[in-house]
């Protein structure tokens, strides 16, 4: 078949397309012609361009070719080409040289690769005609378009490879579950390649699938959760609308039946037992029962209460949110002797109902529960919680101020005997009759050192000293008008020099340790002894302060430095006391406006608030300061005059003390008394260590000792530090013990004392050194040796 089409060229330009239909499809060929149109504007186009233009047209290629040949597109042809190959075509663009070939001398366009669709759906290339001879361009750079024909080559895929639902049980058929969605990457325009139809391969009669829409719907009523809780659906698209030769893929779907409040809880067992000994304290667990429930979540929560009676005022039941069980508490105390049994009836029932289903069963369960109360040795309990107890303060010891009593609450009923807890009456203020509870003082009470007492009685029983209970006991004092009042201030009182008569010099009040109960009422007046030839008068207020005045018309301070102006005050309590307190006015040098310039010095001694007792106390503690500083510093001087060596740096081989007796003569390994054997190497002005030296008495001069080697000479020496001794007159006054050691005549080297060398090295002859043997060498070749060697 050949068609002919008018197109116009990007130039303008109208030509002939003959497109030629080969293998079911159009294959253009262009060929360029003359124009077509009136003769005018032949001719005059005719003058005008200088070249033939050539047309374009969209060419179609079928994807996914699998012919042994290469896959014909279409051909170009300009009407320039003489068909003698002096015209050479080139192709550039989309996939040019490497999906698309094109015969320079013929114009022939052939795909070298198989094709995909749904990678690429089209592809726009550009050619052009050149003439082989000129290489100029004979046509311009024209645009045309290869489109690729789908085929039937994907199948539809779904979004997700598992799809997750849920969806209530017991739900009514065609309730909603889940869309599926699959896509399919062929051309939808075209044919029934794209077009997708769904079905259920698994899961049925439970579910089933819309064919056009994916939507998943129940397809069984009642499914119940507790029965079977998971399923597994498959789902197929399949494309060309589902029919035969069409593509499918499959998906799964996991759906996942949730829970709802369609069972009621139930009890296990309609009889419960639990065991509790009397002696539980309050908020203690007595049992835990626990229903079971079908469901999940919190379809399974669940509230437990007490329905009878019975049990209401001493057990609770509560729900553990945990566990969902019911913990039965106890809310009061137990007593064994009074109830030994409790039978209460508990109820269950949900916490969250869901209505669709109260029709069908009861959504509650009941059940008894028996409660044994177990008997336990108990202490013995008091009647009261505490007991408030009064006395008076001035009440004589032995007043019995109370008393407490408990019983045992067993059925044996064991005797009691009662006691004070000593950690709550340190003092040991209080006593208790052991058989009967009384408590008594046994120590003088005084309200104004403590108004109020806490102790703490105990009771135990007489044969099991291990119960033992314990009472709080609070005892109040009461007051007793026993302390006379006083001023309630230390006053520093004056009068000027210039006072007139009637003159208010002080105003004065009174306090009290007691606690009348009407309040303090004190009354002020001059002592009776003061009131002949008196310079002040009191005079009382009537509210519990006066005002002392002045009698007399000026004051010398000259004559007399202050005034003691004895003031009685009394109380109102009864029996009524009252005391004499003594007031002291200086008299002091005042301005025009009475204001105080100047006063005595033994006035101000006597204001100065301290009594006679205190200016006695303080003497007696200057005195003792200053025996100590004196004690101490004799104690002091003692210690440094102590003549015994006891420092261990005190070391000389003149005098050593020793603890322990020597070894005789003869006894060359214990001591060295190198001075001993050489007295007269001691220096005689060398002073000595252990005292502090005194250089007002100067040392004694000792006798040259005679150098006899033999028991003499230690006589002389202990003689001559004898007389040093006693002639010493600063040596302690107490005796003292020297103890000497004399080294034996058996050594071969005799002493080597530093105390027997010579003043200087050169009067020492070491020559003796060789003399003594192999071991001596050393010192031999050391100190050894002719002059003529030393000096050289």
């Amino acid at each position: 078949m050949i068609t002919h089409n008018h197109f116009q060229l990007i130039s303008g330009e109208p030509i002939d397309l003959i497109l030629c239909q080969q293998n079911e499809f159009l294959h253009p060929f262009i060929h360029v012609s003359d124009l077509v149109g009136p003769p005018s504007e032949q001719s005059a186009m005719n003058k005008t361009r200088s070249k033939r233009g050539w047309a374009w047209n969209q060419f179609y290629l079928m994807e996914e070719y699998t012919g042994d040949s290469l896959q014909y597109v279409g051909k170009l042809h300009s009407d320039q080409d003489p068909g003698d190959g002096s015209v050479r075509y080139v192709l550039i663009g989309d996939g040019a040289g490497d999906i698309f070939t094109i015969d320079p001398r013929s114009g022939d366009i052939h795909a070298v690769k198989r094709l995909d669709r749904e990678e690429r759906a089209s592809y726009t290339l550009r050619a052009r005609a050149v003439s082989n001879k000129t290489g100029r361009s004979l046509e311009d750079w024209t645009n045309f378009t290869i489109k690729i024909h789908d085929i039937n080559d994907n199948e539809p895929k779904f979004t997700k490879a598992v799809y997750t639902a849920s969806v209530p049980e017991m739900s009514d058929v065609g309730t909603s579950v889940l869309a599926v969605t699959a896509n399919d990457a062929d051309d939808l325009s075209y044919g029934n390649s794209a077009r997708v139809v769904y079905s259920i391969l698994e899961g049925q009669p439970y579910f089933s699938v819309e064919p056009h829409t994916g939507i998943i719907r129940t397809a069984l009523s009642n499914m119940n959760r507790e029965n079977r809780e998971h399923y597994q659906v498959v789902i197929q698209a399949k494309d060309m609308a589902g029919q035969m030769g069409g593509l499918s893929g499959t998906t799964t779907v996991s759906i996942t039946l949730s829970d709802v409040n369609d069972n009621p809880p139930r009890f296990p067992q309609g009889m419960y037992q639990f065991n509790v000994p009397e002696t539980a304290a309050p908020g203690s667990t007595v049992g835990v029962v626990h229903a079971t429930d079908a469901d999940i979540g919190k379809n399974a929560e669940m509230d437990y209460k007490i329905i009878s009676m019975e049990g209401q005022d001493v057990f609770n039941i509560s729900t553990n949110k945990a566990t969902q069980e019911g913990v039965i508490t106890l809310i009061k105390p137990l007593d064994y002797e009074s109830k030994k049994t409790y039978t209460i009836r508990i109820q269950v029932e949900n916490r969250y109902l869901d209505p669709r289903f109260l029709v069908m069963v009861p959504f509650h369960d009941t059940a008894m529960v028996k409660i044994i109360v177990e008997d336990v040795n108990e202490p013995p309990a008091f009647q009261r919680l505490a007991y408030v107890m009064e006395v008076s303060e001035n009440a004589p010891v032995g007043t019995i101020i109370g008393s407490v009593r408990a019983v045992d609450p067993d059925n044996n009923r064991s005797p009691v005997r009662y006691s004070i807890d000593r950690h709550t009456d340190m003092d040991r203020v209080f006593n208790v009759h052991p058989g009967n509870g009384s408590v008594f003082i046994q120590k003088q009470l005084d309200r104004e050192e403590q108004a109020w007492h806490n102790i703490s009685v105990k009771a135990e029983e007489f044969h099991d000293l291990n119960q033992v209970s314990r009472v709080p006991v609070y005892v109040r004092v009461l007051d007793v008008n026993d302390n006379p009042p006083s001023f309630a201030a230390v006053y520093e009182t004056f009068v000027c020099e210039n006072a007139k008569p009637g003159q208010m010099i002080q105003t004065i009040s009174a306090t009290d340790p007691d606690n009348p109960i009407g309040g303090h009422r004190f009354s002020f007046r001059l002592a009776p002894e003061a009131s002949i030839k008196a310079n002040f008068t009191v005079r009382d207020n009537n509210n519990t302060t006066a005002m002392v005045l002045t009698l007399r018309n000026g004051y010398s301070r000259l004559q007399r430095s202050s005034y003691l102006v004895p003031v009685v005050i009394s109380d109102n309590g009864s029996p009524i006391l009252s005391s004499t307190n003594t007031l002291t006015v200086r008299v002091c040098s005042c301005d025009r406006d009475g204001n105080m310039k100047l006063c005595s010095t033994d006035a101000l001694a006597l204001t100065a608030g301290l009594s006679t007792g205190a200016l006695v106390a303080i003497l007696l503690c200057v005195i003792i300061l200053l025996m100590i500083v004196v004690l101490f510093t004799a104690l002091r001087r003692q210690r440094k005059k102590e003549p015994l060596i006891i420092s261990k740096e005190d070391v000389r081989d003149n005098v050593v003390s020793y603890n322990d007796e020597g070894g005789g003569e003869e006894d060359t390994q214990a001591f060295d008394i190198g001075t001993l054997r050489n007295p007269e190497a001691v220096e005689e002005t060398k002073q000595r260590r252990d005292i502090i030296p005194e250089t007002m008495y100067p040392p004694l001069r000792r006798p040259h000792p005679v150098k006899a080697r033999d028991n003499a000479d230690v006589r002389d020496f202990i003689s001559q530090r004898l007389q040093d001794n006693d002639g010493d007159p600063t040596a302690p006054p107490y005796d003292s013990l020297a103890t000497y050691a004399y080294e034996g005549n058996g050594s071969v080297a005799e002493s080597l004392s530093s105390l027997e060398s010579l003043t200087s090295d050169a009067e020492q002859d070491y020559n003796y050194l060789s003399e003594w043997g192999p071991r001596f060498k050393k010192l031999a070749d050391m100190y050894g040796g002719d002059e003529s060697d030393k000096d050289s």
